[in-house]
């Protein structure tokens, strides 16, 4: 899988500088992590899930999370269990490479539980996500994924399956504020006493506002909420370091979806001018409650983010569309991780409008050629308008 692998390849070529990478859920964490792009969630309910994860796949989905949690009712997880177990069974016999897909648990103890259920559709998994996450109860998931894992069958390289878990940061003890430190401080030793285990930390927003009764309209971000803006801050502080001891943090989860391609795709391709199509693709999106969407996404990257988790389709592309690296972006990283310039030192950019100064800007450069690989190199006439119009179906 790649992203932007749903549209045509002379398409990519005509928007990429360099072309997203290919992948697959056995590439090595350092890829897979800024891979993960926008993460799709859908309730273990769904009827039709198998054709719905292939249906997305096709659309440019490449992360999804079958959840078992608080998308649907406490009355509903047993036959939430045996239509997962059942739907992983109706995908595996399709023979069709799914998108990364991992499984939110309640409990510790569904993880052993559904890994034996799942039998051989167990190569489909690539994970869990694992909600409420603390050191004190991050250890019990944490230890049960690594038992699940080892009874499965082994060849000759080890296991059969590797689990990923991706925590979920949204528990009322990293919220508040005087408890925050000491929460966080847990979270951080036991991620890094299994670093290799975890793939991503994902934020739980809603659970974050829900604690004192909050919910942002659709015009404002999580980051204009402050006391959630500082709770993000802390998480990034701690825990995102671009000195090796950080993690892939991702974003989170925008609520509104009321927006529908087929209302604003034709303003997209209405003009052949870029200034006239990338006005009405603002007015469309505004009208339709996805300008903060577009703001938030933007935002999560400045403040140290990468992917979002996702609750609509309709988020997804505008997500990989603003995660593609600009051709400028990539110019000033190539240049200020140039060999010669190893002892540091200031240079004009070679877009002539900013100072790059090595060594401070060295870490930004290397995180986002990491970007650039995923998810592509934009050509130098090629923007935000253009990735999501080739991008929508049809």
């Amino acid at each position: 899988m790649r992203h932007f692998g749903h549209i045509a390849p002379e398409v990519r070529h005509r928007l990429f500088h360099r072309e997203p990478c290919a992948f697959t859920a056995d590439s090595p964490p350092h890829l897979l992590a800024p891979a993960l792009g926008a993460t799709l969630y859908s309730p273990a309910t769904r009827p039709r899930l198998a054709e719905d994860i292939l249906k997305q796949a096709a659309r440019g989905v490449v992360s999804m999370v079958v959840c078992l949690e608080d998308s649907i009712d406490d009355a509903e997880v047993a036959d939430a269990e045996e239509n997962l177990v059942r739907q992983f069974a109706d995908l595996a016999e399709r023979g069709v490479e799914p998108p990364l897909l991992f499984i939110r648990v309640r409990a510790a103890e569904q993880i052993p539980d559904l890994v034996r259920r799942l039998g051989p559709s167990i190569r489909l998994l690539s994970g869990f996500v694992l909600p409420k996450f603390t050191e004190e109860r991050g250890v019990p998931f944490l230890e049960a994924l690594m038992a699940a894992e080892a009874e499965l069958p082994s060849g000759p390289d080890g296991p059969a399956r590797r689990l990923f878990a991706m925590p979920v940061l949204e528990s009322p003890e990293l919220l508040h504020l005087e408890s925050r430190a000491e929460t966080l401080s847990g979270i951080a030793r036991t991620v890094d006493k299994y670093r290799d285990r975890i793939l991503a930390l994902r934020l739980g927003v809603t659970d974050f506002c829900s604690a004192y009764g909050l919910r942002r309209p659709p015009d404002m971000t999580a980051y204009d909420v402050q006391i959630v803006a500082s709770v993000i801050a802390d998480v990034v502080n701690v825990l995102g370091r671009a000195d090796g001891t950080g993690f892939t943090v991702t974003g989170p989860v925008w609520e509104y979806f009321r927006v529908q391609e087929r209302m604003f795709k034709p303003q997209l391709r209405r003009s052949p001018f870029l200034e006239s199509r990338a006005e009405e693709l603002r007015q469309a999106l505004i009208e339709h409650d996805m300008d903060g969407l577009l703001r938030e996404i933007e935002l999560d990257r400045a403040n140290g983010l990468l992917g979002k988790t996702c609750i609509h389709p309709s988020h997804v592309l505008p997500v990989h569309a603003l995660s593609v690296v600009s051709h400028e972006e990539f110019s000033d990283a190539e240049d200020i991780l140039r060999p010669e310039r190893g002892g540091g030192g200031v240079l004009r950019s070679s877009y002539t409008n900013k100072m790059n100064e090595v060594k401070p800007h060295r870490a930004w450069a290397e995180r986002t050629l990491r970007r650039a690989e995923v998810f592509g190199v934009a050509r130098e006439d090629v923007g935000f308008v253009e990735l999501l119009t080739a991008g929508l179906p049809g």
